[in-house]
């Protein structure tokens, strides 16, 4: 893994991911890691397999997605743990969509964890890890020029439909979408500005509870030492069909 990744141009390193200069202009090669961290980095920690299972599961949900029509930077998977995405400047919010009250919410407001919300409720935070990722308002957003109003109206248009589908997605295979995470970026096409969905969508920033008995099938498992981290991972691949064979074998031969 070392010699191959040091033979590119790495262009970011974030928690889970790196991403590498791309083959074509206009490219980059998304790596994803078996790295685990919680609340802010200050919990961390290796989930074996999770980088093989986040990469088929983003492709999968990606590649639904643009099927529906919503705009995102995937494009093809290279490899057990790469894909290729298109280069896109980074807006640097995360939008939370947030369904049945769980993690945050429910410290921040003193409501019931697993409390459905009458309405689907979109958060946005600022990007900005040495901050501890705060949450701001639209104002802010619009005001410190971090997007435009017309920008931020297509992220929340996107954002909803986005939940939309998804929660009717993973209904199918027995799992409530509580919450999940967003990120979207700016993308320029025959002189054209168009906002698309970026990052990833897996177990690592959605919140899945099993329909029946409520269990998490996400990284709570590991927020809150539950056990069983790796083998929920593995469960949600398996429900969405895309269980990769040897995901163990394939995780300790590249450790």
């Amino acid at each position: 893994m070392n010699f191959r990744m040091s033979r590119r141009r790495r262009v970011y390193e974030g928690k889970a991911k790196v991403l590498f200069e791309g083959p074509e202009p206009g490219t980059l090669v998304q790596y994803f890691k078996d790295d685990a961290t919680a609340f802010n980095n200050v919990k961390k920690g290796t989930i074996t397999g999770k980088g093989v299972l986040n990469n088929r599961i983003s492709e999968y949900l990606m590649v639904k997605l643009g099927e529906i029509g919503v705009p995102t930077h995937f494009m093809k998977r290279l490899n057990m743990r790469e894909q290729l995405i298109r280069k896109v400047d980074i807006i640097p919010i995360e939008v939370v969509v947030r369904n049945i009250v769980a993690g945050s919410l429910a410290k921040r407001l003193g409501i019931p964890e697993g409390t459905v919300l009458p309405r689907s409720i979109v958060e946005f935070y600022y990007k900005k890890d040495e901050l501890g990722d705060p949450m701001v308002s639209d104002e802010h957003i619009t005001a410190f020029g971090w997007a435009n109003p017309h920008e931020l109206d297509e992220i929340m248009s996107l954002s909803l439909r986005i939940n939309d589908y998804l929660s009717g997605l993973f209904l199918g295979i027995g799992l409530k979408l509580v919450d999940f995470k967003l990120e979207f970026g700016r993308l320029w096409d025959n002189d054209e500005l168009h906002i698309i969905l970026a990052d990833e969508i897996s177990p690592d920033n959605c919140r899945l509870w099993d329909v029946k008995t409520n269990d998490k099938m996400d990284k709570d498992r590991f927020r809150q030492d539950l056990g069983k981290v790796e083998e929920a991972y593995q469960e949600v691949a398996k429900r969405l069909g895309i269980m990769p064979e040897n995901v163990t074998a394939e995780a300790n031969e590249k450790a």
